[in-house]
């Protein structure tokens, strides 16, 4: 039986030497199948260069876009500014064109100094309610009248006196009318106010 199994030692060594020589064919097999895919991997070094050279592309049309729109900023600006420039002129314009024909009323009212006091004050009468229609065409209003009641807001009293007769902080007296355009105070009224 010793024998035997001698025997069956060598077979099975035997075996476990040709296992490990099967595996070396495999083994060499792989190693040729690596150096066939070698060559692969140079086009995949290549691969880097071409992606760095998209994504610079890309960088230089980002770069491109940014500059362009700061471009179109920097003219919305400018254009901003001219219009706003412009608008102001042209509203300057506009109030001083319906200010000439008053300009012009009082140049002939000056060049008829030598007319009778009766038509000179009628006439400076007529110059007053053409400036007065001026003012209400371009949305401007007065206010500050007698009796109204004060209000700090609106107006400015230069002068308080009492008085029992009238109501508190009653006007009495105006010294300048203010003038407002919309909800925007272009004069406040310089009045007296009593109590």
């Amino acid at each position: 039986m010793a024998k035997t199994e001698k025997k069956a030692k060598p077979e099975q060594e035997a075996k476990k030497n040709a296992e490990p020589q099967a595996e070396t064919p495999d083994t060499e097999t792989a190693a040729a199948e690596a150096e066939a895919q070698a060559p692969d991997t140079q086009p995949d070094e290549a691969a880097p260069d071409a992606r760095l050279q998209e994504l610079e592309a890309q960088l230089l049309q980002a770069n491109d876009k940014f500059l362009r729109t700061l471009a179109e900023y920097d003219n919305y600006r400018k254009r901003s500014v001219r219009e706003k420039e412009q608008a102001y002129a042209d509203s300057k314009a506009a109030v001083l064109t319906e200010f000439l024909p008053v300009l012009d009323n009082f140049e002939r009212a000056q060049a008829g100094a030598d007319a009778s006091y009766e038509d000179y004050r009628k006439g400076v009468e007529m110059i007053f309610s053409q400036l007065a229609a001026c003012f209400e065409k371009l949305g401007a209003e007065s206010f500050g009248e007698v009796g109204d009641v004060f209000d700090p807001n609106i107006h400015n009293a230069v002068m308080h006196d009492e008085d029992e007769s009238a109501g508190e902080n009653t006007i009495v007296q105006v010294f300048s009318k203010g003038y407002k355009l919309g909800d925007k105070i272009l004069r406040p009224a310089v009045v007296k106010v009593v109590n």
